[in-house]
């Protein structure tokens, strides 16, 4: 009988057409699934495989999204993109999605990814997959051009951390919330480049948008993945991009699950109930407190964006903070919805209305700012809260202008107030 596993070690061990796996060994393992943008992605890896003479191993198991370079306003971005589109069409990549929003979200509402799949993208935050019980880590372009050609890649089987989160969120608390305390109290090495598997209650009660916050945010924390457990909750969302049923028993959700007595390299639990809305000053999403420490700080922009704020369950908590209300004088309320279906969604439910009452100008379904991308970069000397994943100098515009992190409804709430500002006052 083997030694207890855990989800990590299951994901990894069937990639690698093994019945068990143990931390630090070096594996090969098979790509069910190689994700690609237009930043890292075509204009990347085209010239190498053509200097390789080679072809893509199964175009049928690669994706790619644009979202980093649109709208194409220059003439660099529309040579970038003319390369995504027709090298996926030469390619014989059938999913290319088109100025359809992120990356890490179109691809799990097209219903590319399930429970036990071994994926890779070539993007940071690719961890977000695991909010599906899949294995998906981000990877190079020299890397992605070793898996087009092979359909392999080789892992050293990660050690896991568990993240356990007891008891319920309180009000006008998210994950992105758990995600800046959680870099507050372990740093962006907590993660050591190892798996982070989020569990308990807390994390069972959240909905799958607000749970691939918390696997996109392992990136974060320096973990080389970030998993959830399949349950009820995922089989739902799944079920809605249209999964099959036969598909989903296919996948058989319960197996992917880690056994009693797994090894942890650490085990972290929290309460959620004692968790109060968090800011992370600039400039990195590790400089995390309670928002109330922040006193009166003004705010020239509230950003809402990117896979880590601005998806339908984020648009929906800042419009039920701006229900009512207007973005205070002289500042700007800045929403550019996570994705194209989100934005539809949100228009025909009246929450996109809600914002846009409230002041708030809309932006198209891309990267944008969060990348430092487009013409919404932030100005010099500008103070913005932003739901993006990070605030780094210089990132989202210039290098003077001052960013701090938050939930969808810490910014919303911000925006009305002028000021960082206590959702919880509001709702």
């Amino acid at each position: 009988m083997s030694a207890p596993q855990t989800l990590a070690q299951k994901l990894v061990a069937r990639a690698a057409g093994r019945a068990a796996v143990a931390p630090g060994e070096l594996v090969t393992c098979r790509v069910d699934l190689a994700m690609m943008h237009d930043s890292g992605g075509p204009r990347r890896v085209k010239p190498m495989l053509e200097r390789l003479g080679a072809k893509v191993w199964d175009p049928s198991k690669v994706v790619v999204v644009t979202d980093h370079y649109l709208p194409a306003t220059d003439e660099e971005s529309r040579r970038i993109i003319a390369i995504a589109r027709e090298w996926s069409r030469s390619a014989g990549v059938a999913r290319f999605y088109d100025g359809e929003g992120i990356c890490h979200v179109v691809l799990p509402e097209r219903g590319c990814l399930r429970p036990g799949m071994f994926a890779v993208g070539g993007d940071s935050h690719s961890p977000t997959g695991g909010a599906f019980g899949a294995y998906m880590f981000g990877i190079g372009s020299t890397e992605m051009l070793g898996v087009l050609v092979t359909g392999e890649i080789w892992l050293k089987v990660p050690h896991t951390i568990a993240i356990e989160l007891d008891g319920a969120l309180g009000e006008g608390l998210a994950a992105k919330d758990v995600m800046l305390f959680l870099l507050g109290q372990l740093g962006m090495d907590g993660g050591r480049y190892q798996a982070v598997e989020y569990r308990g209650e807390g994390v069972r009660a959240l909905p799958m948008q607000e749970r691939m916050t918390l696997a996109n945010m392992a990136a974060e924390l320096g973990a080389q993945a970030g998993l959830v457990a399949p349950d009820a909750t995922t089989r739902g969302y799944l079920a809605a991009t249209g999964v099959s049923e036969a598909e989903l028993d296919a996948a058989q959700l319960e197996r992917w699950q880690s056994d009693p007595g797994a090894p942890l390299l650490a085990h972290h639990r929290f309460e959620a109930a004692a968790l109060a809305p968090q800011v992370a000053a600039p400039d990195s999403p590790a400089n995390a407190a309670p928002v109330g420490s922040y006193g009166e700080v003004p705010i020239d922009i509230a950003y809402i964006g990117a896979c880590t704020g601005a998806k339908l369950v984020d648009l929906r908590m800042a419009a039920r903070v701006l229900q009512g209300r207007k973005a205070a004088r002289g500042v700007r309320l800045l929403v550019a919805p996570a994705s194209l279906r989100d934005q539809h969604t949100a228009r025909e439910d009246g929450t996109l209305a809600v914002l846009l009452d409230a002041g708030a100008e809309l932006l198209p379904n891309a990267c944008g700012a969060c990348a430092g991308y487009g013409a919404n970069q932030f100005a010099e000397n500008t103070v913005a809260i932003s739901t993006t994943a990070r605030n780094f100098k210089g990132r989202m515009g210039a290098p003077s202008a001052r960013v701090y992190l938050a939930s969808p409804y810490t910014a919303a709430a911000s925006a009305v107030a002028g000021r960082i500002c206590d959702p919880r006052e509001m709702l």
